[in-house]
């Protein structure tokens, strides 16, 4: 089966005429297809040449260069050491996470108690407007954010 391209980079008429459509339509467009012209093959050797790198590396070659930085480094001091380090901020960090549930918690509970309060006055006002007659309250109410 052979392999033929429609559009390949070379000055053929089909080319020349989607450069000059490029140029007309939106000018990078142009210039691109007039790169695609000049450096076609070269582009396409260079993918086959990364598709070629790319088939000899084994997944484990790759994954161990992508997390290099969790990888033991031979060094059985430093090993441990970075261990010990890790676990004691992982700690700190736990720490930190329930310090930050339990101010959480405080908010919600304060937020409560002056939603509570906010209700206790407004139902104390409705029960004394409900025996007089309807009274308005001139001061402002503090802003809550």
């Amino acid at each position: 089966m052979t392999n033929t391209l429609a559009l390949r980079p070379a000055w053929t008429p089909l080319t020349t005429f989607l450069m000059i459509l490029g140029f007309i339509v939106f000018w990078p467009l142009g210039l691109a297809m007039l790169a695609y012209i000049l450096w076609g093959d070269h582009f396409h050797r260079v993918a086959d040449d990364a598709r070629g790198h790319f088939r000899g590396c084994s997944m484990r070659k790759m994954k161990d260069t992508a997390f290099a930085g969790t990888s033991r480094t031979g060094n059985v001091a430093f090993d441990e050491y970075r261990e010990r380090e890790l676990a004691r901020l992982e700690e700190e960090r736990r720490k930190i996470d329930a310090m930050r549930a339990e101010f959480d918690d405080f908010l919600h509970n304060l937020r409560r108690a002056r939603d509570q309060e906010e209700f206790d006055r407004f139902m104390a006002a409705r029960h004394n407007g409900a025996d007089s007659a309807p009274q308005t309250d001139t001061t402002p109410e503090p802003h809550r954010a």
